[in-house]
């Protein structure tokens, strides 16, 4: 918006904002040639649908599932929703992937100057790719493969992954959910065939449509949509790239509008940024949750506590205070006293991710429900617990190349004595770890897989998934059978 010499708005189309610009470039034409990149991707993929497939163990998140209305499918030509026998049309389906492979905070993680979860981008990239396969051997072409699904993983991964890393939407009250709409928009688009002008026209829908507000995952108004906002929002995604596609236009000032822009309006003034160019840097570093499923901030300290059960267990009465050394993010988001209300509430709260391993020696989804939570054992624990900030923490968790996520505990007794201060700076989930960790993430993935499909559509999954030629080059309709019930 500007003015002439005379004060007369002046209605001037502006050129495009270059950030704009840049991720529909890079949607559209980025050559990926890191196979480190596409090796963690395919793990990435397998990890993803494994937290999906347990999440339907849980009727709080099945009952968000299916149509939107009662029998409406999408037969023969929709999306698959693995573990399930539904086949619906692919906004529907991102939001059904979506919100089964959040449900349990149990899938992959960034953290940066702003947090989220890359792998929630699937339930865009899964609907679309299953769609596009049905339908174009319904006109005599060519399905896509399983590789074309993990190119856009990598770079869904890389455009939420690389604006998280300067751009800190929390600080101003909004959730990192408006990444996965923003990925998902781009990449879904791209995969429908449109073109630079369609994914920068759906990538400016995106942006303006704001975000959602970080009130669902914090005190006082923890609450399942945590679970489900991720959907939500690739399901978005994919229903902005459609309208895109069939010719709807874009905002070129999106972002950079003066008062009525995103920046403006949802920033404070403060421009967006990137500090790296797109690539596959994000995929390449990023992080799994392969043990526990726990808030990303929280897993070494629940790696930490699992190190002090056997001291602790037999001595629980006799404990007088516990320190948490943690890093400034932590304290931030999961540093909760008082009552913890439902399921969302337990696994952000570090007290309790740390509390339940010092019993139990170990720490499941199940442990977040109800039943498990009147352990008055548990808020005893809580309220013996003082959690403090490391700055050496809080600094490295930002450095490009360490990127920690560092926590310690240490307990102190009645008698005055005290345990070994245990610190975990990275996860094993965390690069710096994948020897250690991608055993452990496999073993995962096939405790997954039984726990929804039949011992035969197990073997046959585990077979294709470990002769990597044969999986990249698999009709991605094919894979996606494997899945249904």
């Amino acid at each position: 918006m500007s003015h002439n010499d005379m004060g007369v708005l002046e209605n001037k189309r502006p050129e495009f904002d270059s950030l704009l610009s840049e991720i529909a470039h890079y949607a559209l034409e980025y050559q990926i040639n890191s196979q480190e990149a596409y090796d963690t991707a395919l793990y990435c993929l397998m990890d993803t649908i494994g937290c999906g497939l347990l999440a339907l163990k849980f009727p709080q998140c099945t009952k968000l599932l299916g149509p939107v209305v009662e029998g409406a499918e999408f037969r023969p030509l929709g999306t698959k929703i693995f573990g399930t026998s539904y086949q619906l049309d692919p906004e529907r389906g991102a939001f059904n992937i979506g919100a089964m492979v959040r449900w349990l905070d149990f899938n992959d993680t960034w953290l940066a100057s702003e947090w989220g979860h890359p792998s929630d981008n699937l339930g865009a990239i899964w609907a679309v790719c299953d769609y596009i396969s049905r339908k174009n051997i319904s006109q005599n072409k060519p399905p896509l493969q399983v590789k074309d699904a993990l190119t856009a993983m990598i770079k869904a991964h890389e455009i939420q992954g690389v604006l998280a890393l300067n751009n800190c939407f929390n600080k101003v009250g909004l959730d990192h959910v408006l990444l996965v709409r923003v990925a998902s928009s781009a990449i879904a688009c791209a995969l429908l065939g449109g073109n630079f002008e369609e994914i920068r026209n759906a990538l400016s829908q995106s942006f303006i449509d704001g975000g959602a507000l970080r009130t669902y995952r914090h005190a006082p108004n923890t609450g399942s949509r945590k679970s489900w906002a991720a959907g939500d929002a690739s399901a978005r995604g994919v229903n902005l790239a459609l309208k895109s596609i069939q010719g709807e236009m874009g905002y070129p000032s999106a972002l950079s509008a003066k008062f009525w822009g995103f920046e403006d309006v949802n920033m404070r003034g403060t421009k967006l940024t990137i500090p790296q160019a797109f690539g596959s840097y994000v995929m390449e570093n990023v992080l799994f949750k392969i043990s526990f499923p726990a808030e990303f901030h929280a897993q070494t300290a629940v790696e930490a506590a699992l190190l002090l059960h056997q001291e602790a267990k037999d001595r629980l009465e006799d404990i007088q205070k516990i320190i948490i050394t943690t890093q400034e993010s932590a304290h931030r988001i999961i540093n909760k006293t008082g009552p913890l209300n439902n399921p969302a509430d337990r696994d952000h709260c570090i007290q309790y991710m740390v509390a339940v391993p010092l019993i139990y020696g170990c720490l499941r989804a199940e442990h977040y429900e109800d039943d498990i939570a009147k352990d008055p054992r548990i808020d005893a624990l809580r309220d013996k617990m003082v959690v403090t900030i490391d700055e050496r923490y809080t600094k490295e968790y930002l450095e490009p190349d360490k990127r920690s996520i560092a926590n310690a505990v240490q307990i102190f007794y009645k008698d005055g004595t005290q345990s070994q201060k245990i610190a975990v700076e990275y996860p094993i989930g965390h690069r710096r770890r994948r020897k250690e960790g991608i055993p452990l993430l496999i073993e995962k993935f096939q405790s997954n897989l039984s726990s929804r499909l039949s011992p035969k559509k197990c073997e046959q999954i585990k077979k294709l998934c470990a002769n990597t030629d044969v999986l990249l080059k698999t009709p991605f309709n094919e894979f996606s059978d494997l899945f249904a019930l």
